[in-house]
């Protein structure tokens, strides 16, 4: 019991006003009883509310938490407290949060009526992925008189797991299967032809391309026939993702290797919306996973997996042990979308040989990053030479970023560069802008 009580502030200040009353006493004999009688009511109403605030187990309280958090995303908690007093309690909630948040001042105040409940809502934001614990949940209760608090420390230990951003990914999963992607910022891309896969033969509307007309059927059934054509299906899409050093780079509180998993789990998932086949190849100095491009059921929970145990200890990139396993286990050609950065002209022409070797087999998407950073140094007034140095160099990066596209174009190779913020919408325009082209 004594190690679940606490003293209010209040108190420390009643209880002060006796010393001062047996100084005054010294001067003033009549405050002298004032002060016993007054030490004696304060006695009495801590022994008062003491007794009630002890007497019974009066709260009770729960943690509402999911199985899995999105890591980046804001992440509902519920903590819901149960009065079990016969009068209003003033609560103080404190719960404890997992270690990864560093969080020492979390505390909630809220007063709940007799016999009754309150429900306390708050929102994490994950910057990492992994196992986190949440503990015990710590309720102070005051008593009726607001002297004494109780506390109760209610077992609440549970383990979840924060995994990719997958509150983004069903967003777009939602989007693509009703065709509304253009909400999320997407580009409705005007189709430059029609691929080769058949639908089906429909009536003639207004709109409808002329050239499409099928006279055989326009004969048969004496009214114009067009053939209708959709986008090729069952075609293969891997996400590669680069683990290495330079993926280290934060924004936002995440790395761009997290931005990137973020990325390639929506792409996947959206690829397998449009009925192609994804798959998966995560590399650093060796192949850490390589999930074979598929359609079926299970697919995007085995991607969603696989991307949330990835780790990794920033080294630099093998992309000839890359291409060695493209080669020999991605048989069939198909779109490989490498999410990576490259941060100077001699970082691109160090792996150029391997990449030129993938886009020789597949065709290969190379999806890299602005450095945000460099646009506020560039924007920024140089009033000093030491300004003007800066806003110079900071001019010579990015315009080698722009020497990057220009160079990746010039070998075959697509690209998109882009900030860390839009990486996901520019990387499905792309695809959505290839997918109305011809087959890959």
């Amino acid at each position: 019991m004594f190690r679940s009580i606490y003293l209010n502030n209040i108190v420390y200040y009643l209880a002060g006003i006796a010393p001062v009353a047996f100084v005054l006493s010294y001067f003033f004999t009549g405050f002298y009883q004032l002060a016993w009688l007054w030490l004696l009511l304060v006695g009495i109403a801590l022994l008062t509310d003491s007794v009630i605030l002890f007497t019974r187990k009066g709260i009770n309280a729960s943690r509402d938490v999911t199985d899995r958090l999105s890591i980046g995303d804001e992440n509902r908690v519920l903590i819901t407290v149960e009065n079990l007093y016969g009068y209003k309690v003033h609560t103080s909630v404190i719960d404890e949060l997992p270690v990864q948040f560093q969080e020492r001042h979390w505390v909630k105040r809220t007063d709940i009526p007799a016999s009754s409940s309150a429900a306390i809502e708050y929102m994490l934001r994950p910057e990492s992925r992994g196992e986190y614990t949440f503990h015990d949940i710590n309720v102070f209760a005051h008593g009726p008189l607001r002297l004494v608090k109780r506390r109760y420390a209610i077992p609440a230990q549970r383990t979840v797991k924060v995994y990719p951003s997958y509150f983004t990914m069903r967003r777009y999963q939602l989007l693509a299967v009703s065709n509304r992607l253009q909400q999320a910022g997407v580009k409705k891309i005007r189709r430059l032809g029609h691929s080769m896969e058949f639908e089906q033969i429909k009536e003639y509307v207004r709109g409808d391309d002329y050239r499409t007309i099928n006279w055989k059927a326009t004969a048969r059934k004496d009214q114009l026939m067009v053939n209708n054509f959709t986008d090729e299906r069952s075609q293969q899409v891997y996400c590669v993702i680069n683990q290495g050093r330079v993926m280290k780079m934060p924004f936002n509180g995440l790395t761009l290797l997290d931005h990137s998993i973020n990325a390639a789990l929506v792409l996947a998932n959206v690829a397998l919306v449009k009925q192609d086949r994804a798959g998966l190849i995560t590399f650093s100095q060796n192949i850490d996973a390589f999930v074979g491009a598929d359609k079926k059921t299970s697919q995007m929970n085995l991607i969603l997996e696989t991307l949330y145990r990835q780790k990794t200890n920033f080294l630099e990139s093998d992309y000839e042990k890359l291409f060695s396993t493209i080669r020999n286990k991605v048989t069939n050609r198909g779109l490989v979308i490498l999410f990576t950065n490259f941060e100077s002209m001699e970082s691109l022409s160090r792996e150029m040989p391997a990449l030129k070797r993938i886009a020789r087999y597949h065709l290969l998407m190379v999806v890299f990053f602005e450095n945000t950073e460099l646009k506020s140094l560039r924007e920024a007034k140089a009033s000093t030479i030491e300004d003007i140095y800066i806003k110079t160099i900071a001019e010579k990066f990015a315009f080698e970023k722009k020497l990057m596209v220009r160079e990746l174009h010039k070998q075959g190779i697509l690209s998109v560069l882009t900030t860390p913020e839009n990486l996901t919408v520019n990387t499905i325009n792309k695809y959505l802008e290839l997918k109305t082209r011809l087959s890959i």
